[in-house]
């Protein structure tokens, strides 16, 4: 018990040795909280992942021309690929957000062609934004078969619909609800829409989404971006791509 001396009153100029004692060490502690609360909210933080976007920088690409699913360039790997597809796969996309005019370069579909684009990429995913009218046919022939899809058959996935573009470098995080209404436009755009599947144990898996039938689905899916869903659907692998193919009125929202 504190002895009478050591009661604080207001008036007096100077408080008792030990109130003053009691009230250091509690600015002390307030202080260190204060240093390290900042510290402990980053860490607890989750990482939003490493994505690049090379913006202005042009280099020149050559590959193959695919306009299906989705417009996507294939480059040839040279040498042995080790076991890994031949070709590397690269999505092809407009400035801003839109996609790549599907009908306006279906008469170079299958052919070998060269264009100019900014590098966007995350992990293992590669994407291409092309440069306005600096595609065009070359008269390289393929020297390798086209990867053809390998079916891995019937999977139910949970994960998040994202728009492809955003996600692998464009905007960081081009993920969950903040992102939403950007990720919206950019799929009705024509930017490739891709389900995001995270693991606990692994890194994540991004299959693009086509319909049953193998076609564009951008429209059906633009009210359950940006939420969790479950997806039934028969999946294939072509190259470096997962395709997931399902009717999007059969995707559920969690």
């Amino acid at each position: 018990m504190n002895r009478p001396d050591d009661f604080y009153i207001g008036w007096e100029a100077k408080a008792a040795p030990s109130i003053g004692r009691t009230m250091r060490k509690v600015v002390m502690a307030l202080l260190l909280l204060a240093l390290l609360a900042p510290v402990v909210l980053a860490v607890s933080q989750r990482m939003i992942g490493t994505s690049v976007f090379e913006w202005g920088i042009h280099k020149t690409f050559s590959g193959i021309l695919q306009t299906q699913p989705y417009p996507h360039l294939l480059v040839s790997r040279p040498g042995n690929a080790g076991g890994r597809p031949r070709f590397s796969t690269y999505y092809l996309v407009a400035p801003w957000k839109f996609g790549l005019d599907q009908k306006a370069i279906a008469p170079l579909d299958g052919k070998s062609v060269t264009l100019k684009g900014t590098l966007i990429y995350r992990g293992n995913q590669t994407m291409i934004e092309v440069l306005p009218g600096s595609m065009q046919m070359t008269n390289v022939a393929a020297t390798t078969a086209l990867p053809q899809a390998m079916p891995l058959g019937k999977q139910t996935l949970q994960g998040e619909i994202v728009d492809s573009k955003c996600f692998l470098g464009v905007m960081n995080p081009g993920q969950l609800t903040p992102h939403r209404a950007c990720a919206i436009r950019c799929i009705s755009g024509g930017v490739p829409p891709v389900l995001l599947v995270r693991r606990n144990d692994g890194p994540a898996i991004y299959l693009l989404l086509v319909s049953a039938e193998g076609k564009p689905v951008n429209q059906q899916v633009l009210e359950m971006v940006a939420e969790p869903v479950e997806i039934t659907g028969e999946v294939e692998r072509q190259g470096d791509l997962l395709i997931l193919r399902a009717d999007p009125a059969t995707y559920r929202k969690l």
